[in-house]
This record gives structure tokens, C-alpha cells and sequence, in this order.
């Protein structure tokens, strides 16, 4: 075999320019798909005579579609025996009219995902468990806004957006919250417009509040479940709130005053776990999620 040629700079900086064109071209058709403005019909149509579509890979164009995620989109391609490198321009006339026939049927119509609130007494582990959540196919974890300070070991976007007491107030008085509450004199909210395109996506969807912010929830989409998160016992609860470490002797006993109100709410939830295994608690979730 012989040496591949040598290209000019001219010619490397026009691949790299025409390699960035085709990865734009395919994630503007993606983000079409998950809106629902290109179905598999449109796409196989562009495919034809755009080569950068024709080029993105069977797997990418099963996953974008809204409600069906990494793993039903692997198992529908073993089902269908098309390979996990397959371009769609590489698809065989029969391939492309079973995948046709598939995304005809009713159980491949986007379906509404399903609203989970999780709230419990502070110190019980909500916020791990969310974490340990976020890797879970089709779940989405809401982010909150509050006005608190970080912790050392926040980022913003990804543990909370912190926010003002003024912007608070905005988003407040221009109806961006699904809810919101105070607590701990910090206020909290969920903001409405993400919550509500997840659950359009079919996506199923994580809120990590307060339990005031959970009666609120509830009022506004009864159709949503409530789980109330336990410690296993009392004398848990205390030494873990003792164990942050991020408050005084004073904060931490408003804490456990708090916390023996908030467990008392424990009747108002649809489902109650107690938190003795993250893993199995993360389980359940899914589980809920699925039913």
C-alpha cells in the first residue's frame, strides 16, 4: 500500500472547514428532530441529497427522537440487525421501511414524562441522591435557583443557579417559578419553562425541594408523585446534620427543630423511602418512574 499523499495547509484547513460544517449541519437536523420538526420519513428524505445527513450514524438519528434514549434505540437496532456503525446512507431499502414501520406504531408516540417531587427533612440526603440520579437513562434532575451562598463544593448551573434577592424577586414577578418557597432564610425555587419541555420531551423529570415547594407542585399538577425521603432513624439524622460542618452550634439546633416538624409531614407524600442505601433509594425512583 502506498503512502496516503501529503496535504497542503490549503487543503488540511479545507477539510478541517468542511468537517465542522457537516457536525453543525447534523446537531441543527438532531435539535430539529427533538422538536418535533423533522420526523424519520423527513430525515431519511434529506439524507438523499444531503450528504452531512446522510452521513450521521443510525444510532445518533434513533437517539434524538424524543422518548427513546441510548438503550431502546441499541436494542431496536439489534431487533432490526443493523449495525451499531451504520450511516443512514448505508441503510438497505427493507432497513429503512422497518424503521418506517416502527416509528408508526402508537407505542413509539412521545409520551408525557413523569413529574417525581422528592422532598424530606434537611440532612437526609436528598440532594446525594438526586446526584446519583442524574445518570439514569430518560431522567432529567432539575436545577433550582436560591438565593443562599455556594458551598465550597457548589457550581453554579449544576447544583443550584444562584441567584440575587433581586433577581428572585423578578423571576417571582414575571411567573417563572413552578414553585417556590423559603427556607432557612434563603429562598428556593424551581424554575417552570425546563420543567415543563422535559416533561413534553417525554423525559422523565427529578424536583429536589422543600416540602412547601411539594404542596405547590401538587396543587398546580396533581398528576405528579410525591416521595418523602427518611433517615433510618432519628439519631442518624442528628449526626449527620452535625457532621456538615458548614453550620454553627445555633444553626444546626434550628435544623433538628426543623427536622422534627418536616418528618411529621411525612402522611401528606404519595410514597415514602427510607434513605439506608442511596443505590437502593435511586432504584426505587426509577422504578416509580417507570410505573
Amino acid at each position: 500500500m502506498g503512502t496516503p499523499p501529503q496535504l497542503t495547509p490549503q487543503q488540511r484547513e479545507a477539510a478541517l472547514a468542511k468537517a465542522a460544517a457537516s457536525r453543525k449541519r447534523r446537531a441543527e437536523v438532531k435539535a430539529q428532530i427533538k422538536s418535533e420538526e423533522l420526523t424519520i420519513e423527513s430525515v431519511f428524505t434529506l439524507a438523499q441529497t444531503d450528504d452531512a445527513v446522510g452521513k450521521m450514524r443510525v444510532k445518533e438519528l434513533l437517539e434524538s427522537f424524543s422518548g427513546v434514549g441510548k438503550v431502546r434505540a441499541v436494542v431496536l437496532m439489534e431487533r432490526l440487525n443493523i449495525s451499531p456503525t451504520r450511516r443512514i446512507q448505508g441503510l438497505g431499502r427493507h432497513q429503512l421501511n422497518e424503521l418506517r414501520q416502527e416509528f408508526m406504531k402508537p407505542d413509539m408516540a412521545i409520551r408525557p414524562g413523569r413529574l417525581i417531587v422528592l422532598s424530606g427533612p434537611g440532612g437526609v440526603g436528598k440532594s446525594t441522591v438526586a446526584k446519583q440520579l442524574r445518570g439514569a437513562q430518560d431522567f432529567w434532575v432539575s436545577v433550582s435557583a436560591t438565593t443562599r451562598k455556594p458551598r465550597s463544593n457548589e457550581v453554579d448551573g449544576r447544583d443550584y443557579f444562584f441567584v440575587s434577592d433581586e433577581e428572585f424577586s423578578r423571576m417571582i414577578a414575571h411567573d417563572e417559578f413552578l414553585e417556590w418557597a423559603e427556607f432557612a432564610g434563603n429562598r428556593y425555587g424551581t424554575p417552570q419553562r425546563a420543567v415543563e419541555d422535559a416533561l413534553r420531551q417525554g423525559r422523565n423529570v427529578l424536583l429536589e425541594i422543600e416540602i412547601a415547594g411539594a404542596k405547590q407542585v401538587k396543587a398546580h399538577l396533581p398528576q405528579s408523585l410525591l416521595v418523602f425521603l427518611e433517615p433510618p432513624t432519628w439519631e442518624e439524622l442528628v449526626s449527620r446534620l452535625e457532621g456538615r460542618g458548614t453550620d454553627g452550634a445555633e444553626r444546626r439546633a434550628q435544623r433538628l427543630e426543623l427536622a422534627q416538624e418536616e418528618l411529621a409531614a411525612a402522611a401528606f407524600f404519595d410514597v415514602v423511602l427510607v434513605n439506608d442505601q442511596v443505590e437502593s433509594v435511586v432504584q426505587r425512583l426509577v422504578e416509580l418512574a417507570q410505573n
